[in-house]
């Protein structure tokens, strides 16, 4: 079950015992230290949400029909399992098989590569409400930065389903069972991923994973369908040409807030099972706070002070679990539909304490990487989606290499 943690008026646990926990999380081991050497650990794991009534699926929908979707690794491994959650859900979910596959094609999958996905050794496996299920090992070869298809025929499902809905890749859904066909002939196509909530490799190598927290900047918003151009993508290419066994995690959710409101569980809700939970999490980035600067209308001093009330408790909750947690500062939103004197006021005072007191562990500037340096309170107009909220494929390109990957040696 997922934690929450509440903040208001800085009561319960974070206020009582924030100074205990700063003093452990400065005696915890290194993360480099702290995890085995060998183990299973996260190549992708997109969050998950309630798929909101315009997300949902376009006909023949779930119940009784084939669902393919396509994911991009971060590591490689030749051992793998997948797990389909229900989290959401009202009522069981039932899948009567799952096959994995090399792609051939939009839609299409490599015969020769097609393996089914066992449950307990079973074909089919059906998930409670408000649970997940992980799948049996399944030795397959499966390259760093690749794709992998995964095809389950969904025989019950709840009318509230749990997905991601932004994922910038195409799925495919044709009624009937046809999770062995190459290609799915009549399919309807969506760009969402529902039920599908992650794939671990297993590695004995010390393999580590980086998490990166966000909102729809991290989620990937105005970057193309099918290119895997979101800034977390750039950045495993990166650390993949650079030789390290590290993975990452996208952990972002279009719309989120960190503390209350906007689309999903807010940050502080989803921490646990988005983040700490993650197989082989040892870093963490917070790239996160404009939606509820852009939704607030409280005084700017206010809002801020609950912000950074709320950054504090992650990065605690964060420490204890022996991780490490860098933050990102709020980028520029001038123009946009969050755009008045207040709220940029909010986020100015939220990224001078970043700059000056905030006890992260680093601190990745990218404020200063994407504003116009003729108008700071707005993007540059090169990494403008045109909405002057989101980064485009260029933008998203110079977040990742903003990122310095030497916070990620381990020690």
């Amino acid at each position: 079950m997922p934690a929450t943690h509440g903040l208001s008026g800085r009561i319960g646990w974070f206020v009582v015992g924030l100074a205990a926990v700063a003093a452990c999380a400065r005696a915890t081991t290194p993360p480099g230290m702290a995890t085995a050497d060998t183990g299973w650990v996260a190549t992708w794991a997109p969050s998950q949400q309630l798929t909101e009534p315009h997300n949902m699926p376009p006909a023949p929908g779930l119940r009784g029909s084939t669902l393919r979707q396509v994911l991009r690794a971060t590591l490689g491994g030749t051992r793998l399992r997948i797990r389909i959650s229900n989290v959401f859900g009202d009522m069981p979910v039932a899948i009567s098989s799952v096959y994995i596959a090399r792609p051939a094609g939009p839609g299409a999958v490599d015969p020769a590569t097609d393996r089914a996905v066992a449950f307990g050794g079973g074909s089919g496996v059906t998930i409670p409400a408000g649970q997940a299920v992980i799948s049996d090992p399944i030795d397959y070869e499966l390259a760093p930065l690749s794709d992998l298809v995964v095809t389950m025929h969904i025989e019950e499902v709840p009318d509230r389903v749990t997905g991601h809905p932004g994922s910038r890749a195409t799925s495919y859904l044709q009624a009937g069972t046809h999770v062995n066909d190459a290609v799915l002939q009549a399919a309807s196509t969506t760009e969402h991923w529902y039920l599908l909530a992650a794939v671990d490799v297993w590695r004995d190598d010390g393999a580590g994973i980086l998490v990166a927290l966000g909102n729809s900047i991290t989620d990937g918003r105005g970057s193309g369908t099918d290119r895997n151009t979101r800034w977390t993508d750039y950045l495993a290419a990166r650390l993949d040409s650079a030789g390290t066994n590290i993975g990452v995690v996208n952990a972002g959710l279009g719309g989120n807030a960190m503390i209350r409101g906007g689309l999903g569980p807010p940050a502080l809700e989803r921490l646990d099972r988005d983040v700490l939970d993650v197989p082989g999490a040892r870093w963490v980035i917070v790239l996160i706070g404009v939606n509820d600067i852009g939704n607030s209308e409280g005084s700017a001093a206010g809002v801020a002070e609950e912000l950074i009330a709320g950054y504090e408790e992650i990065i605690a909750r964060v420490r204890v679990r022996g991780l490490r947690v860098y933050g990102a500062t709020i980028l520029p939103f001038g123009g946009s539909q969050y755009d008045s004197p207040e709220h940029e006021e909010m986020r100015t005072r939220v990224n001078d304490w970043m700059r000056t007191a905030a006890p992260f562990d680093a601190l990745i500037d990218l404020d200063a990487v994407m504003r116009d340096a003729g108008n700071p309170s707005r993007l540059s107009p090169a990494f403008d989606t045109g909405d002057h909220l989101h980064p485009n494929e260029a933008g998203y390109r110079a977040l990742a290499d903003a990122v310095d990957t030497d916070l990620f040696v381990r020690q």
